[in-house]
Protein backbone atom coordinates (compact mmCIF):
# COMPACT_ATOMS: atom_id res chain seq x y z
CA UNK A 1 0.00 0.00 0.00
CA UNK A 2 2.80 2.40 0.96
CA UNK A 3 4.75 1.34 -2.15
CA UNK A 4 1.79 2.14 -4.43
CA UNK A 5 1.46 5.58 -2.83
CA UNK A 6 5.18 6.28 -3.35
CA UNK A 7 5.04 5.09 -6.96
CA UNK A 8 2.01 7.32 -7.67
CA UNK A 9 3.75 10.23 -5.97
CA UNK A 10 6.88 9.69 -8.07
CA UNK A 11 4.88 9.33 -11.30
CA UNK A 12 2.84 12.46 -10.51
CA UNK A 13 6.05 14.40 -9.88
CA UNK A 14 7.56 13.11 -13.10
CA UNK A 15 4.45 13.99 -15.11
CA UNK A 16 4.25 17.48 -13.58
CA UNK A 17 7.92 18.05 -14.35
CA UNK A 18 7.43 16.83 -17.91
CA UNK A 19 4.46 19.15 -18.48
CA UNK A 20 6.34 22.09 -16.93
CA UNK A 21 9.37 21.33 -19.14
CA UNK A 22 7.24 21.27 -22.29
CA UNK A 23 5.58 24.57 -21.35
CA UNK A 24 8.91 26.25 -20.56
CA UNK A 25 10.42 24.91 -23.79
CA UNK A 26 7.51 26.27 -25.84
CA UNK A 27 7.72 29.68 -24.15
CA UNK A 28 11.49 29.76 -24.67
CA UNK A 29 11.13 28.84 -28.33
CA UNK A 30 8.47 31.53 -28.84
CA UNK A 31 10.68 34.14 -27.12
CA UNK A 32 13.75 33.28 -29.22
CA UNK A 33 11.71 33.36 -32.43
CA UNK A 34 10.20 36.73 -31.46
CA UNK A 35 13.62 38.22 -30.71
CA UNK A 36 15.08 36.79 -33.93
CA UNK A 37 12.31 38.49 -35.90
CA UNK A 38 13.15 41.81 -34.24
CA UNK A 39 16.82 41.56 -35.23
CA UNK A 40 17.19 40.44 -38.86
CA UNK A 41 20.97 41.04 -38.78
CA UNK A 42 21.26 38.48 -35.98
CA UNK A 43 19.28 36.00 -38.07
CA UNK A 44 21.62 36.66 -41.01
CA UNK A 45 24.70 36.11 -38.80
CA UNK A 46 23.12 32.89 -37.52
CA UNK A 47 22.51 31.66 -41.07
CA UNK A 48 26.08 32.53 -42.06
CA UNK A 49 27.42 30.69 -39.01
CA UNK A 50 25.24 27.68 -39.79
CA UNK A 51 26.48 27.64 -43.40
CA UNK A 52 30.11 27.86 -42.20
CA UNK A 53 29.50 25.05 -39.71
CA UNK A 54 27.98 22.90 -42.47
CA UNK A 55 31.01 23.56 -44.70
CA UNK A 56 33.42 22.71 -41.87
CA UNK A 57 31.53 19.49 -41.13
CA UNK A 58 31.63 18.47 -44.80
CA UNK A 59 35.38 19.19 -44.92
CA UNK A 60 35.98 17.17 -41.75
CA UNK A 61 33.96 14.24 -43.14
CA UNK A 62 35.93 14.40 -46.40
CA UNK A 63 39.26 14.44 -44.50
CA UNK A 64 38.15 11.52 -42.35
CA UNK A 65 37.16 9.60 -45.47
CA UNK A 66 40.56 10.33 -47.02
CA UNK A 67 42.31 9.19 -43.84
CA UNK A 68 40.35 5.90 -43.82
CA UNK A 69 41.16 5.35 -47.51
CA UNK A 70 44.86 5.94 -46.80
CA UNK A 71 44.74 3.50 -43.87
CA UNK A 72 43.02 0.87 -46.02
CA UNK A 73 45.66 1.36 -48.73
CA UNK A 74 48.51 1.12 -46.22
CA UNK A 75 47.15 -2.11 -44.76
CA UNK A 76 46.34 -3.54 -48.21
CA UNK A 77 42.65 -3.67 -47.33
CA UNK A 78 41.12 -2.36 -50.56
CA UNK A 79 38.20 -4.28 -52.05
CA UNK A 80 40.19 -5.86 -54.87
CA UNK A 81 42.92 -7.02 -52.45
CA UNK A 82 40.29 -8.48 -50.09
CA UNK A 83 38.65 -10.38 -52.99
CA UNK A 84 42.03 -11.83 -54.01
CA UNK A 85 42.87 -12.97 -50.46
CA UNK A 86 39.40 -14.44 -49.94
CA UNK A 87 39.78 -16.39 -53.18
CA UNK A 88 43.20 -17.72 -52.05
CA UNK A 89 42.57 -18.63 -48.42
CA UNK A 90 39.15 -17.50 -47.23
CA UNK A 91 40.62 -15.36 -44.44
CA UNK A 92 42.06 -11.88 -44.05
CA UNK A 93 44.96 -11.39 -41.63
CA UNK A 94 46.74 -8.13 -40.81
CA UNK A 95 49.25 -7.32 -38.08
CA UNK A 96 49.32 -3.92 -36.43
CA UNK A 97 52.30 -1.78 -37.40
CA UNK A 98 53.44 -1.51 -33.78
CA UNK A 99 53.06 -4.99 -32.37
CA UNK A 100 53.09 -4.73 -28.62
CA UNK A 101 54.16 -8.30 -28.07
CA UNK A 102 55.98 -7.47 -24.84
CA UNK A 103 52.76 -6.37 -23.18
CA UNK A 104 51.07 -9.14 -21.23
CA UNK A 105 47.49 -9.52 -22.38
CA UNK A 106 44.84 -10.65 -19.93
CA UNK A 107 41.13 -11.42 -20.10
CA UNK A 108 40.18 -7.90 -19.01
CA UNK A 109 42.17 -6.20 -21.78
CA UNK A 110 40.76 -8.66 -24.33
CA UNK A 111 37.22 -7.86 -23.15
CA UNK A 112 37.96 -4.13 -23.40
CA UNK A 113 39.27 -4.62 -26.94
CA UNK A 114 36.13 -6.51 -27.97
CA UNK A 115 33.92 -3.80 -26.44
CA UNK A 116 35.91 -1.05 -28.17
CA UNK A 117 35.73 -2.81 -31.55
CA UNK A 118 31.97 -3.41 -31.20
CA UNK A 119 31.51 0.27 -30.29
CA UNK A 120 33.42 1.27 -33.42
CA UNK A 121 31.15 -0.97 -35.52
CA UNK A 122 28.07 0.58 -33.89
CA UNK A 123 29.30 4.08 -34.79
CA UNK A 124 30.15 3.10 -38.37
CA UNK A 125 27.26 3.64 -40.78
CA UNK A 126 28.30 0.86 -43.20
CA UNK A 127 28.99 -1.97 -40.74
CA UNK A 128 26.51 -3.85 -38.58
CA UNK A 129 27.74 -4.73 -35.10
CA UNK A 130 24.98 -7.34 -34.99
CA UNK A 131 26.26 -9.21 -38.06
CA UNK A 132 29.93 -9.30 -37.02
CA UNK A 133 31.19 -11.49 -34.17
CA UNK A 134 34.37 -10.35 -32.46
CA UNK A 135 36.57 -12.49 -30.23
CA UNK A 136 39.95 -11.63 -28.77
CA UNK A 137 42.61 -13.72 -27.07
CA UNK A 138 45.91 -12.15 -25.96
CA UNK A 139 45.42 -9.30 -28.41
CA UNK A 140 44.64 -11.56 -31.39
CA UNK A 141 41.23 -10.57 -32.77
CA UNK A 142 39.04 -12.89 -34.84
CA UNK A 143 36.14 -11.52 -36.86
CA UNK A 144 33.35 -13.68 -38.24
CA UNK A 145 29.89 -13.12 -39.63
CA UNK A 146 28.59 -11.35 -42.70
CA UNK A 147 29.13 -8.00 -44.41
CA UNK A 148 27.76 -6.45 -47.59
CA UNK A 149 30.99 -6.11 -49.60
CA UNK A 150 34.73 -6.86 -49.63
CA UNK A 151 35.30 -3.18 -48.83
CA UNK A 152 33.34 -3.70 -45.60
CA UNK A 153 35.72 -6.52 -44.64
CA UNK A 154 38.63 -4.13 -45.04
CA UNK A 155 36.83 -1.48 -43.01
CA UNK A 156 36.02 -3.99 -40.23
CA UNK A 157 39.66 -5.16 -40.03
CA UNK A 158 41.00 -1.59 -40.06
CA UNK A 159 38.65 -0.53 -37.25
CA UNK A 160 39.56 -3.63 -35.22
CA UNK A 161 43.27 -2.80 -35.52
CA UNK A 162 42.60 0.68 -34.08
CA UNK A 163 41.49 -0.75 -30.72
CA UNK A 164 43.86 -0.60 -27.76
CA UNK A 165 45.53 -3.91 -26.94
CA UNK A 166 44.95 -5.41 -30.39
CA UNK A 167 48.05 -6.99 -31.92
CA UNK A 168 46.52 -8.42 -35.09
CA UNK A 169 43.19 -9.20 -36.67
CA UNK A 170 42.02 -12.23 -38.65
CA UNK A 171 38.82 -11.99 -40.65
CA UNK A 172 36.61 -14.90 -41.59
CA UNK A 173 33.87 -12.49 -42.63
CA UNK A 174 31.71 -13.58 -45.55
CA UNK A 175 30.28 -11.22 -48.15
CA UNK A 176 26.49 -11.46 -48.33
CA UNK A 177 24.84 -8.54 -50.08
CA UNK A 178 21.84 -7.14 -48.19
CA UNK A 179 18.48 -7.93 -49.81
CA UNK A 180 16.84 -4.93 -51.45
Amino acid sequence: MQVEFEERHIMRGFFNGLVLGVILGAVGYWFVQKKAGEHPEAQQRFEQSAAQLRTNAEDAAHNLSDAMRAKLDTLNLRGDQIRDELAKGGQIFRRKAQDIGDQAANAASDARAVAEIKAKYLRDSTLSAWDISVSCSQGHVKLSGTVSSPEDIGRAVALALEADGVRDATSALVVKPKPN
